[in-house]
């Protein structure tokens, strides 16, 4: 299963069963997902995205790791499993449904002993953060529109050499200028694009992954 829009299907399915399979619980959070949440179910990441997500996480073995918009949990778990030893994830959204079924899971998967799920708008969550533990590794994948304020609270706590992901930047290429989508999710993923790509205090990587993946870091 992947979420990729803007390649060859053929070629896309070839990666995915080129890469880590899904293990038991995350097949189950997949299921449970697609049963529990109806046409939301779309907003889970896909497995190609969990096992670049797994892979990148497990070798930055990030101390403190931050998700904005954590969903059933599917990307939280792979963030999870990829910590330091006594690392901690905070996980920040807002809806009690979606999350009770991140939190089946994540008991299952044995990671729950290390997330910290907060319930609450992100925005507050992060602007209440000390500066100190600083964010090793974040991802966001939350409301478009909010992507730049959610942006800058991170930044401003990112480790030396930290990272942050962003999801849903190539939005199915509707981000493309001459695709005519201009509502309001897809002109403020072109104006985050925009301003990212510009901001001289980071490096940055557009990704095919998914959905477009925006990688991003600290310099």
């Amino acid at each position: 299963m992947s979420r990729v829009s803007i390649a060859d299907r053929d070629l896309v399915d070839y990666a995915v069963r080129h890469g880590t399979r899904p293990d038991e619980v995350q097949r189950s959070l997949i299921d449970a997902t697609a049963e529990r949440v109806g046409d939301h179910a779309m907003m889970q990441i896909g497995v190609d995205q969990g096992a670049f997500m797994s892979v990148l996480a497990a070798t930055l073995r990030p101390r403190f790791a931050v998700e904005v918009g954590t969903f059933t949990g599917y990307s939280a778990l792979c963030l999870a499993r990829g910590l330091a030893e006594k690392g901690r994830l905070l996980c920040c959204d807002v809806s009690e449904e979606w999350t009770a079924i991140a939190l089946e899971h994540w008991k299952m998967a044995g990671v729950d002993d290390r997330i910290d799920l907060v319930i609450a708008p992100a925005l507050e969550t992060l602007a209440a953060l000390p500066h100190d533990p600083p964010i090793d590794l974040a991802f966001i994948d939350a409301d478009k529109p909010g992507y730049r304020r959610y942006y800058e609270e991170i930044l401003s706590r990112l480790a030396p050499n930290g990272l942050i992901l962003v999801d849903n930047t190539l939005w199915s290429g509707r981000v493309l200028a001459d695709s005519g989508a201009d509502d309001e999710n897809t002109s403020a993923l072109r104006a985050f694009n925009d301003f990212v790509a510009d901001d001289d205090r980071v490096a940055v990587a557009q990704l095919t992954v998914g959905d477009g993946v925006t990688m991003i870091r600290r310099r």
